[in-house]
């Protein structure tokens, strides 16, 4: 447990010291209901998660969260390691960086014909801000982790029906589980949740009910 903890201080240290580091204006312009995918490089964890998903392009994504705004301004909706909240559009995408000192963050749209189902889902956002983040991975556990929180308010928005879709979720990679996960959820004292329902940012990413629009690196 204490392994856990010292990772998600380390994220923590992670994006309040990168906060300030990207500030060129981005071409991209974002609307309520963008789905931001990122690459984050913040711990072995990360690199865990994409490795054994995969993303739009063959991208890498270990994280999402949803374009949102108060007061006019861009915040994102995410479930991330405080739990479920907003964040401001500057902190989100400085938390990874490439070379080139630009965020690791691609842009999805939800396609028009269903656009409809966005104010909805920012609304039902909002009731969850407040849920803790959901480290074991797990559906219906009255916690959420970044997709999952995705999924969750989509679902509520579209009438209680899946709008993106569960898969069984898998740790391994070349059919063996990988060491860093292993060390993880022998910290949670649990088994690994080989094989059972789940959600990952790559996945959404690869929906056909959303575009992508932009890349951050670009």
């Amino acid at each position: 447990m204490q392994k856990q903890n010292n990772f998600y201080f380390l994220l923590i240290i992670l994006t309040i010291t990168t906060s300030f580091s990207c500030t060129e204006k981005s071409a991209i312009k974002l609307v309520e209901g963008d789905l931001l995918f990122q690459d984050l490089d913040s711990s072995p964890l990360c690199d865990g998660i994409e490795k054994v998903t995969s993303g739009v392009n063959n991208l890498n994504f270990s994280h999402i969260g949803m374009v949102t705004t108060i007061n006019n301004q861009y915040y994102i909706l995410e479930a991330f390691t405080n739990g479920v909240d907003t964040v401001s559009l500057e902190v989100f995408l400085n938390r990874s960086l490439n070379k080139n000192q630009k965020p690791k963050v691609v842009v999805g749209r939800v396609k028009t014909e269903y656009s409809h189902l966005i104010s909805n889902a920012i609304n039902a956002g909002y009731k969850l801000l407040g849920k803790q983040y959901d480290e074991e991975f797990k559906i219906d556990n009255d916690k959420l982790y970044c997709s999952e929180l995705i999924y969750e308010i989509f679902y509520q928005s579209n009438n209680n029906q899946d709008f993106f879709y569960l898969e069984p979720m898998t740790y391994k990679f070349n059919n063996e589980t990988l060491p860093i996960w292993q060390e993880y959820f022998n910290n949670l004292d649990m088994s690994i949740p080989e094989g059972e329902a789940g959600i990952n940012p790559g996945g959404i990413s690869l929906s056909d009910k959303i575009n992508i629009i932009g890349n951050y690196q670009d």
